[in-house]
């Protein structure tokens, strides 16, 4: 969630900065670009009022027509600036350089004819930094006695005008950029604050999901509305485990207290049997379901403890365990006619050793059980990625499609299969003692016929759930 929020609140605030940097860019261009034309309109005044007093026919002869024609020179030597003075009909009273004249077309000629009107030139076009040969024309008319008679023209190379937009730019730009930077720690912080709780609370859902109902989470960060969030979510994970343990509870205690019962019963059914005759099919019949009875009640205690019993994962050599397994089953095997091998390297893995032996035992049990004599039930050990997988394939008549997809299902028993003894419960168990540890088991089948089940304990030590934030009870 966080790479796709993050991307939305940096491109949000690069917008508000580029709409805020745009015009604060132009405005400084401009600002620069006003200073200029005020400057040059303050020259253009003061040349003005010099012209006011130049006769029209005195070119050369007249001592103000050489002032002014000396401060204009003046004037062009020291700033670089084209600078004169034009009459209406385009004639120069003075030009420095002298051989300059009125453009004949483009903005020059634009701010003349403003001139010309009697107007100031106030809003010449705006000078850009990559505007190289841009110039800057000024015009401001010359009056006298109401009535404009010539025209003041400056012509500025804007050199240092570009460089100076430039430099604010620069200046702005790097503003810009701290406060990008600025900005995108805040979004990680912020980010990272309103999501803490939310990948907490994912952490914990999948802990309770995978069997772990001790898991917690820890509000103690976030916003106060996922604070709250968490401890409802605690509080329905109490009601939750409450709910189970009590059902857990009721399943131990019920299979407990009926065996007594059933061990009377069980007795009394002997005792019954002495007094008929040897071979009454219907007092085998009844000795046959009591004993069924006996290991289903039997087969709910384990199923009980194995889901109060907690996990306690630690560094295990599930090659040697599993040889060990297969060891205590080979007397079973051999008196039944079933070939049991095993190939079991040294792999560790990290699993709870009471745990993997419970289930270990209840799948070979099972193949066992399913293997006609002569036949074949082969353990393999192998490590598969960041898992160790034990592998107990055998010869059966394995299960269609539609029964692999129910395997592991409490009291569930393939139709072809009633007559074997069992209750239903065995791969169920080895499945909630795996789940408990952060293992699993798999069912598929087993070439050229036969059932293939999978036992996957995790190599590496489960994560350090309380630098997570999870609370464990």
């Amino acid at each position: 969630m966080r790479t796709r929020l993050l991307p939305l609140l940096i491109v949000l605030m690069a917008g508000v900065l580029l709409a805020l940097g745009f015009p604060l860019a132009a405005s400084l261009a401009a600002s620069e670009q006003q200073r200029v034309v005020v400057d040059r309109l303050d020259d253009a005044a003061r040349f003005a009022a010099l012209a006011q007093f130049v006769g029209d026919n005195s070119f050369g002869t007249d001592e103000r027509h050489v002032t002014l024609g000396g401060e204009l020179a003046s004037y062009h030597d020291v700033y670089d600036i084209r600078a004169g003075i034009f009459y209406r009909d385009n004639r120069a009273m003075a030009a420095a350089p002298e051989d300059w004249v009125v453009p004949y077309d483009g903005e020059g000629r634009r701010a003349f004819n403003e001139a010309l009107l009697g107007r100031r030139s106030h809003d010449p076009p705006q000078v850009w930094p990559w505007q190289r040969g841009a110039r800057l024309t000024i015009a401001s008319p010359v009056v006298r006695d109401g009535d404009v008679v010539a025209v003041v023209v400056t012509d500025s190379p804007t050199g240092r005008l570009r460089s100076r937009i430039l430099h604010g730019w620069l200046l702005i730009f790097a503003g810009e950029a701290a406060a990008m930077l600025l900005a995108v720690g805040a979004a990680f912080r912020l980010t990272g604050w309103v999501l803490r709780p939310v990948r907490v609370l994912d952490a914990v859902t999948h802990d309770i999901a995978t069997g772990r109902m001790n898991s917690r989470v820890a509000a103690t960060g976030g916003p106060p509305e996922l604070r709250r969030l968490a401890r409802s979510f605690n509080e329905m994970a109490d009601h939750v485990e409450e709910a189970l343990e009590q059902q857990r509870a009721f399943v131990a205690d019920a299979s407990h207290q009926l065996r007594n019962p059933l061990a009377a019963l069980l007795l009394r059914i002997e005792l019954l049997a002495l007094e008929l005759p040897e071979g009454n099919e219907e007092i085998a019949s009844v000795r046959t379901e009591g004993k069924r009875l006996a290991r289903v009640l039997d087969d709910l205690l384990d199923l009980a403890l194995a889901e109060h019993a907690a996990a306690e994962p630690q560094l295990t050599d599930v090659g040697a365990l599993t040889a060990e397994r297969v060891a205590s089953w080979r007397p079973v095997a051999e008196d039944k006619g079933v070939v049991l091998t095993e190939e079991c390297g040294a792999v560790t893995a990290w699993a709870d050793p009471v745990a993997l032996s419970s289930a270990l035992d209840a799948v070979i049990d099972n193949a066992l059980k399913f293997t006609p004599a002569g036949e074949e039930v082969a353990v393999t050990v192998a490590p598969e990625g960041t898992r160790v997988a034990v592998v107990v394939a055998d010869r059966g008549p394995g299960l269609t499609e539609e029964e692999l997809g129910r395997v592991g299902d409490r009291f569930w028993r393939s139709g072809r299969h009633q007559n074997v003894k069992g209750s239903g419960l065995g791969l169920s168990i080895a499945r909630v003692l795996l789940t408990a540890g952060g293992g699993g088991v798999a069912f598929t089948p087993n070439a050229p016929h036969g059932l293939r089940v999978t036992v996957t304990v995790p190599r590496h030590a489960p994560a350090e759930r309380q630098d997570q934030g999870f609370t464990g009870r």
